[in-house]
């Protein structure tokens, strides 16, 4: 689908998301480098997200150091990206637009000071826009508002998550070396593509 933008070849493109359209959002850090941000295969100055529109690679923004999780809000009118920095660690939301752009980028939730090592990785809403982020201390829940509603301690720190089963309902959640689910009473938000597009 995409190997390069503007003829330099995209660092390791990490999460990513579909909206009902088809449209491709992704992010894209250099955490695959073995020597991550100071690699000398690393054609890129900058960690990009960037969207497939129709076939077409686009850059959407260059302001997160380690651009990672990603995620739709159920309505699909936001777009929630996480900021894998360990002096920055930080969610923001954007506005989606029509040709798979963003614009008004906000400050979502800062996570820098709460306690715990890891910055920010996965992002996943449900269908009542609440936001599922691995960030320090566990797995945080927003509020489609951006408040704290609370933290999920699991055996083993959260690095990603999908939700699964027939019913939605079931986070399954990855860490370093151990799978976990679990069972909500709201349904995950897991976009589905209109075939017809």
């Amino acid at each position: 689908m995409a190997d390069k933008f503007e003829g330099k070849r995209l660092n390791s493109p990490n999460d990513l998301v579909y909206r009902s359209d088809g449209t491709l959002f992704f992010t894209d850090p250099p955490f695959g480098f073995p020597k991550v941000f100071d690699d000398k295969r690393k054609e890129l100055a900058f960690s990009g997200v960037y969207s497939i529109y129709k076939g077409k690679l686009q850059l959407l923004t260059k302001e997160f150091t380690g651009p990672n999780g990603i995620a739709f809000s159920p309505d699909e009118k936001y777009l929630y990206v996480g900021n894998w920095d360990e002096k920055k660690k930080t969610v923001y939301r954007y506005e989606v637009q029509e040709d798979g752009t963003i614009k008004n980028g906000k400050l979502f939730f800062d996570f820098t000071n709460f306690a715990g090592e890891d910055a920010i990785d996965g992002v996943k809403t449900d269908m009542q826009g609440n936001v599922y982020v691995s960030a320090p201390g566990g797995l945080q829940i927003l509020s489609k508002d951006g408040k704290h509603l609370g933290t999920i301690i699991t055996p083993q720190h959260v690095h990603n998550m999908a939700w699964g089963d027939a019913d939605g309902k079931t986070l399954y959640l990855t860490a370093r070396t151990g799978l976990y689910k679990m069972r909500f009473n709201v349904e995950g938000f897991r976009p589905k593509i209109n075939s017809a597009q």
